[in-house]
């Protein structure tokens, strides 16, 4: 029995179905956008860790936390409410979700303890998984043989989004304290979930099916399709190797080697936005078949980035340089994995995304962790030696990943 290709069965029959939409560029951007503003939530406390400890009188070890919770929770929101896209009508799903974030990014704007910072962490972190409802849409609504473009244009605004964040967010931090971020980044996604409203089309599900079968169908993709295994364990120990820099970065650039400050270190970020440009990249190369080479050229980059960035704990070139690289190896990595898995079950789409995705942040919920300690015991050294380690675990299963699919291909 093949076991790589075939959709597991599901528990009710599909719905009418009706021609799919082609979305224009312009919705795409927006979905750009949207994808970029709830992902990038997550990380504008990276760049103002030094700053929040300052101002609520905790250790930088505990605001070190916050990143850890918010990948935490983003993964137990891809677990729990990216399912959904599969049962319910999508763009109001969308809106819904982007909404709630903002509340959470409000609650972090209105924080004086690390409680209430926490809770809206905790919250923003859950909700702002909207954008990965968006991704499998674009996929959906793209047009014949560019599916790999549609995804890597949104996932490019969700790579800028994340990277942008961290450098307006340490500017604002500057002009109006870092509260102030928080504020504008809950204008900023509820005014984009509006237009969203206008922009979609609606999104009803392929199929009628309750939010029980839909959680057992998750167990029963990842059992049945051994790609969507690999490809789950590529993107988490991929994103594991990215999280100890970002869990650590700002320590290195505000500590005593460089003495930056908030505005320095967001905009040091900046650098990596040029790696959003192969997330376009590796969209192109998918719609080609060149998935496999894609994720081997990535995993070998994130190998090359990390001995960069240890060269970086003394020379600001050299660290600019490993940014630059290991944010261009997570995007090849990230777009050729999801080229691969969303052909594995066209109609269960969101159901693929909340599988992989989960195995994604798992494996940045553990980076981060695994970056808070070593720096805590071994400092920067010990975040490189890490993130080296990681790499090689990471080449590790594309190896794997390879085997399976020279099976596949014989077997078909």
């Amino acid at each position: 029995m093949n076991r790589s290709s075939p959709a597991p069965a599901l528990p009710s029959p599909p719905m009418q179905a009706t021609a799919a939409p082609v979305l224009p560029q312009s919705t795409l951007l927006l979905m750009a956008t949207a994808c970029g503003l709830c992902a990038g939530a997550n990380y504008f406390n990276q760049p103002l860790l030094h700053s929040i400890a300052m101002d609520l009188g905790i250790s930088e070890a505990r605001a070190s936390l916050t990143v850890t919770m918010a990948q935490v929770s983003y993964a137990l929101g891809l677990l729990l409410l990216v399912p959904l896209g599969d049962m319910l009508e999508r763009r109001r799903l969308v809106l819904s979700l982007m909404l709630l974030a903002a509340l959470g990014m409000l609650a972090s704007g209105m924080a004086h303890s690390f409680t209430l910072l926490a809770a809206g962490t905790l919250m923003t972190g859950l909700f702002s998984v909207a954008a990965q409802v968006l991704v499998p849409m674009a996929a959906s609504f793209a047009a014949p043989g560019a599916s790999g473009r549609a995804v890597g244009l949104v996932m490019s605004g969700l790579l800028i989004g994340i990277l942008a964040s961290r450098s307006v967010a340490g500017v604002l931090s500057d002009l109006g304290g870092w509260n102030a971020v928080y504020w504008v980044g809950a204008l900023a996604t509820a005014g984009v979930a509006l237009l969203l409203r206008r922009a979609l089309p609606l999104a009803q599900p392929a199929q009628r099916i309750g939010y029980g079968a839909v959680m057992r169908s998750l167990l029963t993709l990842a059992r049945e399709q051994p790609r969507l295994r690999s490809r789950a364990l590529i993107g988490g120990m991929g994103f594991a190797t990215v999280s100890v820099l970002f869990s650590t970065m700002a320590l290195l650039l505000a500590g005593p080697g460089y003495g930056f400050g908030d505005a320095q270190i967001g905009l040091i970020g900046l650098v990596g936005v040029a790696g959003a440009l192969m997330a376009n990249m590796a969209g192109r190369l998918a719609d080609r078949g060149l998935e496999q080479r894609t994720t081997l050229a990535g995993g070998l980059l994130m190998l090359a980035g990390w001995g960069a960035l240890w060269l970086g704990g003394t020379s600001l070139w050299w660290f600019l340089a490993g940014l630059l690289i290991v944010d261009a190896a997570l995007q090849a990595l990230h777009i050729s994995n999801q080229n691969v898995i969303y052909a594995l079950a066209p109609s269960a789409r969101s159901r693929i995304n909340a599988v992989y995705m989960t195995g994604y942040f798992i494996g940045a919920s553990l980076g981060s962790a695994v970056g808070s300690t070593v720096w805590l015991h071994w400092g920067w050294t010990g975040a490189s030696v890490a993130g080296l380690a990681l790499s090689l675990c990471t080449l590790a299963v594309v190896a794997w990943d390879r085997s399976l699919a020279r099976q596949a291909k014989a077997r078909a």
